[in-house]
């Protein structure tokens, strides 16, 4: 068993640049063949000509090194989209083996001042487009391993954020629909694993167009050296959750960026209180959790801000 991926097929969304785009090369050098999703059309340069649309693009790099890949232009938040997205990987190479859901927008500002559309716009893309493509390539899985009564080779690999895990005070947002997308992977990792299905999530540090208002100042892109902010830092650990040597890798959520890869575990039970009799009175609850907070440092909650520290170590 190795981490090849000759013979299976992969679907990626929002692969026409940046993160997704680093994605798709990196599984079809493994040897998939990848439908390269990302919403927008061919168009129109400034000369009048004809321009291609970034799916296109990532498609003819990676026949240009050989690969097999096709292009898929929708809006995967779109349901019927999702659905014509796994049926494209299905027609054109007879099966779907591995989903890499990236597509994701940002809309950030604080809390007190977002809009609606800021907040909706937002959900929709990470979280629903997540959902869409997972949806039909459940039941894609589900089907095939039920007609040959044995499991089946799928893999789910989302794409959460240090965001959610930090809870970035400027995208509540983003933040929102990014721990939304843990809880799907998560479900789907114990819902689909009979089916031979796994389901990890990502949290990736990239420097891509999305990004570049982020990364500035000392996280600015080197002038000399490998960038520890490039796409490429992150693409190796999909090629491997991707493959048939990761099949024991189920419900897991990373944090991948510059070199370093770090498995992140589960929430600790910090302190339990037991009401005296049948329920607590405020009262109650004031003698037990006043004491315990007070010797805890202020602002040390559920978010976890030590992932923002991590970094390669030589």
């Amino acid at each position: 068993m190795s981490t090849s991926l000759e013979g299976l097929t992969a679907v990626v969304t929002g692969a026409g640049r940046g993160l997704g785009r680093a994605e798709a090369l990196e599984l079809a050098r493994l040897g998939a063949n990848v439908v390269v999703n990302d919403f927008g059309a061919p168009g129109r340069d400034g000369s009048g000509g004809a321009s291609a649309a970034p799916a296109d693009e990532t498609v003819a790099e990676i026949l240009a090194e050989g690969g097999r890949a096709v292009a898929h232009h929708g809006d995967v938040a779109d349901l019927d989209t999702a659905r014509e997205l796994v049926d494209l990987a299905v027609d054109q190479f007879g099966r779907l083996d591995v989903l890499v859901n990236n597509a994701g927008i940002l809309r950030d500002r604080m809390v007190f001042s977002m809009t609606p559309e800021e907040w909706d716009s937002v959900i929709r893309v990470h979280l629903r487009g997540h959902f869409g493509t997972t949806r039909f390539a459940a039941a894609h899985w589900r089907d095939r391993a039920k007609q040959s009564g044995a499991p089946v080779h799928g893999r789910i690999i989302n794409t959460s954020s240090e965001a959610f895990v930090a809870g970035s005070p400027g995208q509540p947002n983003y933040a929102a629909a990014k721990g939304g997308i843990v809880g799907l992977t998560m479900s789907c990792a114990s819902a689909l694993a009979r089916y031979g299905v796994t389901s990890n999530a990502i949290c990736p540090r990239a420097r891509t167009r999305m990004t570049e208002d982020v990364f500035t100042g000392s996280m600015g892109a080197p002038e000399q050296g490998i960038d520890p902010l490039a796409p490429e830092h992150v693409s190796p650990l999909v090629g491997y959750l991707a493959s048939r040597r990761a099949g024991q890798v189920n419900g897991q959520l990373f944090v991948v960026h510059g070199g370093m890869v770090a498995v992140l575990g589960q929430p600790p039970v910090l302190a339990k209180f037991d009401a005296a009799k049948d329920l607590f009175t405020v009262d109650e609850l004031d003698g037990l959790l006043g004491p315990f907070y007070a010797r805890r440092t202020p602002g040390d909650g559920y978010a976890n801000v030590s992932v923002l520290g991590l970094k390669h170590e030589h």
